[in-house]
């Protein structure tokens, strides 16, 4: 049933993801800042489809294998996760300035930018996922269980998920410092983008031009629906996370 389900996922993101890419290369007018960290959220999630569903069957299956080898098995998902945290941060932190800086926008948020700031998000995306490749990881606690003092390339183990990642990282380092602060920063963000457009609004009921009111009704439509797609990011992974923490406190 898991296998059918992971399976699904992946039939659905992959194509799902991929026609996201496209709509923004075929069409000109999607092609600012904010559907760039679209783009990158959609090649994240394509990826998920891709290769991390793949070697999270793997990882379900337990084959028999060297713990590094285990390991670069399970990093991809940390890796991708944390990319479409930080893509959802940068979206978000994009729409703040879309309504608090509309005139100065343009300036400030140039395709140079977005391309830079994309680019870092990727790089701390690669940096956190493969902490537990650096060292940070549960090789020790295995040999301490099992008594065992031979070479990493002789250590043989059952791959899973648990076994290779430390759930102090998972908790203290993954949760607590690159999932949920950024979650509630983002929450903080689309609140105040979602009064910074009502004040707007209210503003110019009694306005006589109608571009005012076009602009931020167009940006209150958009800012609702990546609301509505960090609220399902959350609703998919907190969970989890809060597994994590009984597991390990």
């Amino acid at each position: 049933a898991y296998i059918s389900i992971e399976v699904l996922i992946a039939l659905v993101s992959v194509p799902g993801n991929i026609l996201v890419i496209w709509a923004v290369k075929m069409n000109q007018a999607l092609r600012d800042a904010t559907f760039c960290f679209i783009v990158s959220l959609a090649v994240a999630d394509v990826a998920v489809g891709a290769l991390v569903i793949p070697l999270a069957i793997i990882i379900n299956i337990g084959p028999q294998t060297e713990f590094y080898s285990c390991l670069m098995v399970a990093c991809p998902v940390l890796i991708l996760t944390e990319s479409s945290i930080l893509a959802l941060l940068a979206i978000a932190v994009d729409r703040y300035l879309r309504v608090k800086i509309p005139v100065r926008y343009k300036s400030v948020v140039t395709p140079r930018r977005a391309a830079v700031a994309i680019a870092c998000c990727w790089i701390v995306s690669f940096l956190v996922g493969l902490t537990p490749m650096f060292g940070w990881n549960n090789l020790n606690k295995m040999r301490r269980t099992q008594e065992l003092n031979a070479s990493h390339t002789e250590f043989v183990i059952k791959c899973q998920f648990e076994t290779v990642i430390s759930m102090e990282y998972m908790v203290y380092f993954n949760f607590f410092v690159w999932v949920l602060p950024p979650l509630l920063l983002m929450l903080l963000i689309y609140l105040e983008v979602f009064n910074l457009i009502r004040k707007q609004l209210n503003k110019k009921v009694s306005s006589s031009s109608n571009d005012p009111q076009k602009y931020y009704g167009k940006e209150l439509k958009i800012a609702k629906s990546l609301a509505l797609v960090l609220f399902l990011f959350a609703l998919s992974w907190l969970p989890l996370h809060v597994l994590n923490c009984i597991t390990l406190f």
